[in-house]
């Protein structure tokens, strides 16, 4: 019975075996802004809905402002055309691009259609660890934990 019970919960978590875990706040929400604060957003992030997701940190810069976004990077695939074509771990600067706002006769300067307000623009990308777009160092290892929940079934058994 112990058994079955341990395999039933096993097979209903394998979806999200895969997926990975990342914080998902904009610089409205408290805690988001360097230095990054999990208990100011309120939550331990959200499962990324891809499976071969990736977390992002979006950092923009204006003079002395600095606005961070950290997000799943399938949630900005959709309405940013900015991502660096290499997406490994890393920061990297956004990709210009050309045709945003090429067909577009706008005569209100307020309205940003060309995404230059910001000087400096930049992607950092991970996908080694759960909720890695922080700015902690203490993570826990994926491996750790696996290794812990074998010792658990181990021992049962």
């Amino acid at each position: 019975m112990k058994t079955l019970l341990i395999i039933f919960v096993l097979i209903s978590c394998w979806n999200e075996i895969f997926a990975i875990w990342c914080y998902q706040c904009t610089p409205a929400t408290p805690g988001c802004m360097e230095p990054f604060n999990w208990r100011g957003i309120g939550y331990l992030g959200s499962l990324c809905p891809d499976r071969e997701d990736i977390c992002v940190k979006l950092i923009e810069r204006k003079g002395a402002q600095e606005v961070i976004t950290r997000d799943c990077l399938s949630n900005f695939k959709a309405i940013r055309k900015d991502i660096p074509a290499d997406t490994y771990e890393g920061c990297r600067p956004a990709v210009p691009d050309v045709t945003l706002a090429h067909y577009v006769n706008n005569s209100i300067k307020q309205i940003d259609i060309k995404r230059d307000w910001y000087d400096e623009t930049t992607w950092c990308f991970c996908f080694l660890d759960h909720r890695c777009n922080s700015a902690a160092l203490n993570r826990w290892s994926m491996t750790a934990v696996a290794l812990t929940i074998l010792c658990i079934i181990k021992t049962w058994f």
